[in-house]
């Protein structure tokens, strides 16, 4: 369905000739690259023993009334009715009825105010843990995990978007992190371009070329080495690690009968894709899901998205408990604000970063927590008034990360959270 009407040195001085013979030598004696059994091996290393995190961000804002927060029976709750969960007390919109039996795994956060009514504002804050400041510029929290999660020489990269259209390559999401963390995108659920070798390209040539790069980018290293130069190696380094690592982003390896759990469609597919990613011991992977922005039709547009978000999303929180996984994975699922409770003249709800919800499991989660409290209508907190800050810290508590001890920024002391807010620590076990 179409949304159109939604809100919119001294190296330099070397000669080429000269550089390239005294290299020539010491290429000969190579440096071999990690094979494939080696990647694979630290892959299996990987599973199940360090935190990571899965975060699945509904862009466009979905409604808290429709989801997390319902309040049928009053002027702004809408057509839909509430359902049980599988928490006592604890009610869901009939319009998620397989994340309603997974309620005792889960958490929800019902009290969040980020005063932010803008896509592009809230998304940020959200994301970041900061207001979004023309002087400043945050790293993405899936760059703050692969800062602080990712083993060193990880086999796959330590942060993965999977998004629902668009090209493949890195983000410019890392900041003052350094690219080194910024993120892998997976365009429409796509594995990354050019993962492999050229049809006529031997095996041995290609050794040959990167044990030459190398060697060549050691030499220039001694003398100018900076934080762009080391990015420059590292992604030909990783580059060459994804080539063996390739069928991890093969969905189709998955069985038949997961396909059919996940649902084969887009967003399950990549769900799925997630999964996959998750067990290989990739520390965060963010999938988006669109099409939230219902400033039309609000209620007709919510029984299609969720519809598609339901059966993945519980099978994924039950797939990880089985697997042994959901104990050390955070799962967030968030969105950039909530919907209005006034329903408009369109039968639509518009922005509204007031009073709104997510969901979240595992790790150090309590599971089975309710935080916060909005009055009857859902239009203003009244209990544990929260925001994207407080958030923030919570989710790296969550995995194990002191969010207030800052880290070392070329020498200086730099803060991964808002300093001037805490965790909600009543929701960390």
């Amino acid at each position: 369905m179409r949304c159109d009407y939604t809100c919119q040195s001294t190296a330099h001085t070397m000669g080429r000739r000269s550089f390239l013979s005294g290299l020539a030598g010491i290429a000969a004696g190579g440096m071999m690259l990690p094979s494939a059994q080696l990647a694979s091996s630290l892959a299996g290393e990987l599973k199940g023993k360090n935190k990571q995190i899965l975060v699945v961000f509904l862009a466009g804002g979905v409604s808290q009334l429709e989801t997390w927060d319902p309040k049928p029976g009053t002027p702004t709750g809408g057509p839909f009715r509430a359902i049980s969960t599988s928490v006592p007390g604890v009610q869901f919109s009939e319009l998620l009825p397989l994340s309603a039996q997974q309620m005792h795994r889960l958490s929800i956060v019902r009290s969040i105010n980020t005063h932010e009514n803008d896509h592009g504002k809230g998304a940020y804050a959200m994301q970041h843990g900061r207001k979004q400041d023309p002087a400043s510029e945050y790293p993405h929290f899936g760059a703050v995990a692969a800062r602080m999660l990712t083993p060193q020489n990880a086999a796959l990269p330590g942060y993965i978007q999977i998004t629902p259209k668009g090209g493949g390559g890195r983000n410019n999401d890392a900041a003052y992190l350094g690219a080194k963390y910024a993120s892998v995108v997976l365009g429409g659920g796509n594995p990354p371009a050019d993962l492999v070798r050229l049809q006529g390209f031997a095996e041995e040539a290609d050794l040959r070329r990167n044990t030459f790069r190398k060697t060549a980018d050691e030499m220039f290293l001694k003398k100018r080495r900076t934080a762009m130069t080391e990015a420059y190696t590292y992604s030909f380094d990783q580059a060459a690690r994804l080539m063996e690592q390739k069928d991890v982003f093969d969905v189709s390896k998955e069985s038949e009968k997961d396909q059919e759990r996940y649902g084969k469609y887009d967003f399950g597919r990549q769900m799925l894709l997630a999964r996959r990613l998750l067990s290989n011991g990739v520390s965060f992977v963010q999938v988006q899901h669109t099409n939230y922005d219902s400033h039309y039709e609000n209620f007709e547009f919510h029984i299609e998205q969720l519809g598609e978000f339901d059966r993945p999303f519980a099978r994924m929180i039950q797939d990880l408990t089985e697997m042994g996984l959901l104990e050390s994975t955070l799962v967030v699922v968030m969105s950039e604000f909530g919907r209005t409770p006034n329903i408009n003249q369109h039968y639509g709800r518009d922005h509204w970063g007031t009073a709104w919800s997510v969901a979240m499991a595992g790790a150090k989660l309590q599971p089975g927590a309710v935080i916060g409290k909005t009055n009857d209508n859902g239009t203003a907190v009244i209990d544990r008034e929260v925001h994207h800050g407080h958030l923030f810290h919570t989710y790296l508590q969550a995995v194990g990360v002191d969010s207030t001890v800052p880290i070392q920024i070329d020498g200086r002391p730099t803060p991964i959270a808002d300093p001037a807010v805490q965790p909600i620590k009543e929701l960390i076990a």
